[in-house]
């Protein structure tokens, strides 16, 4: 699927055009490509400071195959045949949740990720999920603002149910301060 416009999908999670950029699902084969994908969007979390999660390691290339052939996975194709972004989706207390979403340093705000979200809106849509979730730094500048921007919200507690507060524990057990990280929700169309 080639996105050069708008899919028809929630209002909120529209971005700019995103031209010659072709979104496509994942294959077993694409591991160590998306895993460099991934090591290269980390070394951004230098600039602020989050050095652990740059040296944080992808998931295995067993654990991409994973969701390549549970068809939970897609991959943002340039016109060369680049892979330059890629986006994994989870189900969690029954929405569509964002596992880990990385584009590439030098394609990073043309609107690949955007394109990657758009995609896991239809599939969410298309498996009869009410909403996509995330969890993600509250004051990292290309996280909560950029969410918040595309139409996510955070969540208060109340809302965060048993397996998405599962998540934020095991965030917390590999070192990461609650305190500074959010819950997000896309509410989608019924």
């Amino acid at each position: 699927m080639s996105y050069c416009g708008h899919a028809n999908i929630p209002s909120g999670v529209r971005g700019l055009a995103v031209v010659n950029v072709t979104i496509r699902p994942a294959q077993p084969e694409d591991g160590e490509a998306l895993r460099t994908i991934e090591r290269l969007a980390g070394e951004r979390f230098r600039e602020v400071g989050l050095d652990a999660i740059a040296d944080d390691e992808p998931d295995s290339v067993e654990a991409l195959a994973s969701y390549a052939l549970d068809g939970r996975s897609w991959v943002a194709i340039d016109t060369t045949g680049l892979p330059v972004g890629y986006v994994l989706v989870d189900v969690v207390d029954g929405s569509a949740h964002v596992e880990q979403v990385s584009v590439v340093p030098q394609r990073q705000g043309q609107g690949v990720g955007r394109a990657l979200l758009e995609r896991v809106g239809q599939w969410a849509i298309a498996t009869h999920r009410s909403a996509i979730t995330l969890t993600t730094f509250a004051d990292v500048a290309w996280n909560r603002p950029l969410y918040e921007h595309l139409g996510f919200r955070v969540m208060s507690d109340a809302e965060i149910g048993s397996e998405l507060r599962q998540i934020r524990e095991t965030e917390a057990s590999h070192g990461l301060d609650p305190a500074t990280r959010v819950c997000m929700r896309l509410d989608l169309p019924n």
